[in-house]
């Protein structure tokens, strides 16, 4: 689905971290996952710039969500690892948008790159996670 303003699955997220963060996801598809996050007072440092770990937590959201999405109904992703390169600042006011791409889709694991933009096509920050592929008791 891709209803750039209330997918399905935000629902779910009420009261949650992406909640509190303000991260929305915009699309969802096997290896494809997207959301954007307001960079507000929130978010920011207090000079006005998006905080690098709200970026990674938004790059770990859109990577879990991602592995989620391919998961069978008993299994359930965390993520064990997360590594981010920043490129260039995002200031208040603006928006910044993630697109998540499924990079290796194993058994046990998953890989992903998450790259976050600006409004204007910018790149943020390039953000590598690994999930675990775990089975739900």
């Amino acid at each position: 689905m891709d209803d750039k303003t209330q997918h399905p699955i935000n629902a779910a997220y009420r009261g949650t971290l992406m909640d509190t963060l303000g991260i929305t996801f915009t699309h969802l598809s096997p290896g494809r996952t997207e959301a954007v996050m307001q960079v507000d007072k929130r978010v920011c440092q207090p000079f006005g710039l998006l905080h690098g770990g709200a970026t990674l937590a938004l790059a770990e959201s859109v990577a879990g969500q991602g592995s989620l999405t391919l998961c069978a109904p008993d299994e359930m992703a965390a993520g064990i690892q997360v590594s981010g390169n920043h490129i260039s600042p995002a200031k208040e006011g603006d928006q910044v948008h993630a697109v998540g791409t499924l990079v290796h889709q194993g058994r046990s694991s998953h890989i992903w790159n998450i790259d976050i933009f600006t409004s204007a096509g910018r790149l943020v920050s390039t953000v590598r996670v690994v999930n675990s592929i775990l089975k739900r008791k």
